[in-house]
């Protein structure tokens, strides 16, 4: 063990892991910022640490199950001249729910369905569901983010150490988006528009059709970017028509 820390390398490949742990978790932070926002109050901060814990574990689970993952990698059957392994058929049902999930959300959000007496009596229910999606949405996540860390890292300690590295990281900024995505309805819209692309690209990714992760996440820093402009543009409007009331006042 002391030989690894005293080995630049090991550092770079930690350093370089829990950066990439981090991106690729973006996604799974929204989501489970999208859901836990659903909740009362109260149960908002469990619900997100035990999202991100759930995903830590099923991440270093599924480290410890490499021959599983090798396994999912391999042909089950073909369709066509098409193989299809179990890591296309997570890939796909993943997406598949990511898709219906997020246009279920924007549809509620459209809406603006009010929360009715009769739902504060099944709090714990709905903390068990929310609790029960994240956890389903954190394997489909899991699954790039273990392959990434595999074929970056060859000693399992250094991958383990990265992982949760980077869900700690998560965890002290989660309830900051988490915040800042239920003040602005528009970032929550964009946010869901987010999860409907990854889950196209993972629809598009179990039928072989590779979309460039880059293209991804380009797309949604250049979005959260005219967003970010957009909502300072709108507080100096509102602060201009403001000081022009209290002035014509």
């Amino acid at each position: 063990m002391l030989e690894l820390l005293a080995d630049p390398q090991v550092w770079l490949a930690f350093i370089t892991l829990s950066t990439l742990e981090i991106i690729l978790g973006i996604d799974n932070l929204i989501f489970i910022a999208i859901l836990v926002g659903r909740l009362p109050p109260a149960r908002q901060e469990t619900a997100r640490l035990t999202g991100l814990t759930l995903a830590m574990l099923t991440r270093i689970a599924l480290l410890y199950s490499i021959v599983w993952l090798t396994r999912l990698t391999t042909p089950w059957f073909h369709v066509g001249t098409q193989a299809v392994t179990g890591r296309d058929i997570i890939l796909f049902i993943g997406g598949l729910f990511l898709l219906g999930k997020s246009v279920l959300e924007i549809h509620q959000a459209l809406e603006g369905a009010a929360k009715s007496a009769s739902q504060t009596t099944k709090v714990y229910a709905g903390f068990v569901m929310t609790v029960v999606q994240i956890a389903v949405i954190d394997i489909v996540f899991s699954l790039d983010s273990v392959f990434t860390a595999v074929g970056l890292a060859k000693d399992l300690p250094i991958m383990i150490a990265a992982i949760v590295a980077a869900i700690m990281v998560m965890m002290w900024v989660s309830r900051a988006v988490s915040a800042f995505i239920e003040r602005h309805p528009t970032i929550k819209v964009l946010a869901l528009s987010f999860l409907i692309l990854i889950g196209l690209a993972l629809v598009a990714e179990a039928v072989h059709f590779d979309i460039p992760k880059g293209y991804l996440y380009f797309a949604m820093a250049f979005s959260v970017a005219v967003e970010m402009i957009n909502i300072r543009l709108r507080r100096l409007l509102d602060s201009g028509k403001r000081d022009d009331e209290e002035a014509g006042g």
